[in-house]
């Protein structure tokens, strides 16, 4: 397989491809029909980035580690890394990262991600499984930031809508110009469950729901089509678009940014998942699509 192909999976009327670089998913179409944007250099070059090891921005662009500064991009290293194809059958694939020692200059940690992807009846299915065979407790955020097509249903933008499967609070943090998590919040226009979609709200920051009730969400057309995406082990939700491009990012994201002033180590940073010696952990998000009744 070419470094830059990517590999295809195929069942239950659907079609998926992911690249080896990033093990990212780039289309997915169900019955002919598109449901992930088709990426805009201009404006975001992403589909579906995996987040990883960390999510959001590290103040100063660097994460601290037992007194040394590391150089960290936004959201991390591993939406640019090679992935391993490990494993492809026709409805499947699986594709790991492991920790190198180019990767060890950036985050001084042995880790393995794994990401699997199967079509089956009910969508989508991205696994994603963390493990740390190094002697160390093992720091990580990770996240999934697939674009969705916005119309995904017919032609206009106007009367979409976000409806969580619980009540949701109607304030997001702030995110300041730096791209860290002030300690300020702002209202948004959420009304219990529903969130009415347009350019204005979207224009701004991403709305970040911070341990979200939610462990799922619609997102409905005018016509009652919806993409339903369902999470699990994932703490925070958040919702990001760049209007008028046709997309919007439905993410689910096991830690945050920075907090704006925070100056410690990376283990310390507020909603890093700590990984014993040895263990492993798994966080699973599930893309479903329900036609127009």
């Amino acid at each position: 397989m070419n470094y830059h192909d990517p590999v295809r999976i195929e069942a239950f009327g659907q079609v998926a491809e992911v690249t080896p670089t990033g093990a990212e998913p780039v289309s997915w179409s169900i019955k002919g029909r598109p449901m992930l944007w088709r990426p805009d250099p201009a404006v975001w070059p992403c589909v579906s980035p995996i987040l990883f090891p960390i999510v959001g921005r590290a103040a100063g662009g660097a994460i601290r580690v037992g007194g040394r500064s590391y150089p960290m991009d936004v959201h991390g290293f591993a939406a640019g890394s090679r992935f391993e194809l490990i494993k492809h059958s026709t409805a499947g694939a699986r594709l790991a990262l492991a920790s190198s020692k180019a990767t060890r200059e950036l985050f001084p940690f042995a880790f393995r991600l794994e990401a699997t992807y199967r079509l089956d009846g009910d969508g989508l299915l991205a696994s994603f499984t963390v493990g740390n065979p190094g002697p160390d407790v093992l720091p990580y955020a990770l996240g999934l930031h697939p674009g969705f097509r916005w119309p995904f249903a017919g032609e206009t933008r106007q009367g979409h809508r976000i409806v969580f499967d619980e009540a949701e609070r109607a304030r997001v943090p702030v995110i300041t110009t730096d791209g860290l998590f002030a300690a300020e919040s702002r209202p948004i226009p959420l009304r219990g469950r529903v969130l009415k979609l347009d350019d204005a709200l979207m224009s701004r920051e991403a709305l970040c729901f911070l341990d979200a009730r939610s462990r799922s969400l619609r997102f409905e057309a005018p016509d009652g089509a919806a993409i339903v995406v369902e999470v699990e082990n994932f703490r925070h939700l958040a919702l990001w678009s760049r209007p008028p491009a046709p997309f919007l990012s439905i993410e689910a994201w096991t830690g945050h940014g920075d907090p704006d002033g925070f100056a410690g180590d990376l283990a310390d940073k507020p909603s890093m998942t700590l990984l014993e010696a040895g263990d492993e952990a798994r966080h699973t998000m599930r893309w479903r699509f329900e036609p127009a009744r």
